[in-house]
C-alpha cells in the first residue's frame, strides 16, 4: 500500500512538473530599438526582394532583386552600394534581363519615427544595362520608405519611388517609371 501510494504521489508530481515545463511562444512582431541600429559606425546589409515597377515609355512591367550594403557615416545617414538584377516583361517583345550597380545615400527621418520604426529617403545614381543592349548607361533612383524593426537588428521595409535609365531595353531610348519594393535590412553594430 505504501509503495502504491508513493508511486501515485511520484507520478502526480512528475505530471505537474511536465505541465510547468510547457512553454508557449509567439513570433516577435516588433522591437523597441530607438536610435541604436542607425548610429554612426554601424553597418546595414539586406535588400529588396520583391521590387516591382511599371515603365511609362514601353508600357512594360518589371520585377527585380536589389541586394544592398551600407555604412552609417553619421547618425541616421548611410552610404553604400546596391546591385540591380531584374526582368522586364514587354507586350509583343521578348523578355529582357537588366542589371546595374549604384552607390546610394539613405537618410532616416527623425520626424514621424517611433521606437519600432522609421521613415527614410534614399537616392541612388549608377550604371545599368540590359540583355537587349550592348552598352551600359546612366541609372537614377529616388525612393521613400518605412523600416519596421521586428528585432533589435532586423527590419522589414517597404519602399516606393521613381527610377530612370537610358539603357537600351527595346523600348526606346530611355525607361522611367514608378516602383514599389518589399525587403529587409540587417543592422550590424560597428566598432565603438
Amino acid at each position: 500500500m505504501k509503495k502504491t501510494l508513493l508511486s501515485a504521489a511520484l507520478l502526480s508530481v512528475m505530471a505537474l512538473g511536465a505541465q510547468a515545463q510547457k512553454i508557449e511562444t509567439r513570433p516577435q512582431t516588433s522591437a523597441n530599438v530607438g536610435l541604436t541600429p542607425i548610429k554612426t559606425g554601424n553597418w546595414m546589409v539586406g535588400g529588396s526582394l520583391a521590387n516591382m515597377g511599371y515603365s511609362f515609355e514601353g508600357k512594360a512591367f518589371n520585377v527585380a532583386v536589389q541586394p544592398r550594403a551600407g555604412y552609417f557615416v553619421s547618425d541616421g545617414i548611410a552610404v553604400g552600394a546596391q546591385a540591380n538584377l531584374g526582368l522586364i516583361a514587354v507586350k509583343d517583345y521578348d523578355n529582357v534581363w537588366n542589371y546595374g550597380i549604384a552607390p546610394f545615400v539613405r537618410y532616416y527621418f527623425p520626424e514621424g519615427s517611433s521606437s519600432t520604426g522609421r521613415f527614410f529617403g534614399q537616392g541612388d545614381i549608377g550604371i545599368a544595362g540590359s540583355s537587349a543592349g550592348k552598352s551600359v548607361s546612366l541609372a537614377l533612383g529616388a525612393n521613400v520608405g518605412y523600416a519596421h524593426f521586428i528585432t533589435q537588428t532586423v527590419a522589414l521595409e517597404v519602399t516606393a519611388g521613381y527610377n530612370y535609365t537610358k539603357a537600351n531595353v527595346n523600348l526606346g531610348e530611355k525607361s522611367s517609371g514608378l516602383g514599389v519594393g518589399l525587403g529587409f535590412q540587417i543592422y550590424l553594430p560597428g566598432k565603438r
